[in-house]
């Protein structure tokens, strides 16, 4: 699956879960000088209480999503956990770029790697890397939203994800949320400038 260059440039952001990275990327989308628009992700899962369809995800239920996956409907798909999937819809991608806008992603590490060799040369992968995985920990914590047992899954989880950052354009290290705003509105500027 390629698109031509003409289309628009994406912007991928990639962090294990607590990273920080959906409050920067809530952040570069209030600056309309980078003329982003957000890419909903498709997801599996219901939505937790706060979560809107079609504005944080699209809310596919596990056989909505795989009658997707039979339909092509998908940039890029993975199951992250058992029967929990998330994914890219090309249409979504097609409706920002129809608008004249950049996309971009807040997605997961093994997303973020896959859209990369997808958008080639029209993208730019930011990894949002926490300064330590106990404040990765803290973080989890401190939302309150998850049993010990999903912190443990995600904080593993993490542990891999980390490893791969090397793989991205840029290591964003968010020691201290406004500075990284700041330094990620300055590489996506950089990027969406240079066209």
């Amino acid at each position: 699956m390629s698109f031509t260059t003409s289309q628009g440039k994406c912007i991928i952001f990639s962090a294990p879960s607590g990273a920080g990275k959906t409050t920067i990327v809530h952040a570069l989308l209030n600056d309309p000088s980078l003329n982003l628009s957000f890419s909903v992700s498709a997801c599996s899962r219901g939505p937790r209480p706060n979560e809107t369809d079609g504005k944080d995800y699209y809310f596919l239920g596990i056989e909505g999503f795989k009658q997707k996956i039979r339909e092509g409907a998908f940039i890029e798909w993975e199951e992250v956990y058992t029967d929990h999937f998330y994914g890219t819809l090309r249409s979504e991608i097609e409706r920002i770029w129809a608008q004249g806008k950049n996309v971009i992603f807040d997605v997961d590490v093994i997303g973020g790697l896959n859209l990369k060799k997808i958008f080639g040369e029209n993208a730019l992968a930011i990894f949002v890397q926490p300064p330590s995985i106990e404040t990765l920990e803290e973080r989890l914590r401190h939302r309150s939203t998850e049993t010990e047992d999903k912190i443990r899954q995600r904080l593993e989880k993490a542990e891999k994800e980390m490893s791969k950052a090397s793989q991205f354009d840029v290591i964003l290290v968010n020691d201290e949320l406004e500075t990284a705003i700041k330094k990620a509105t300055v590489i996506v500027n950089d990027f969406v400038a240079n066209s």
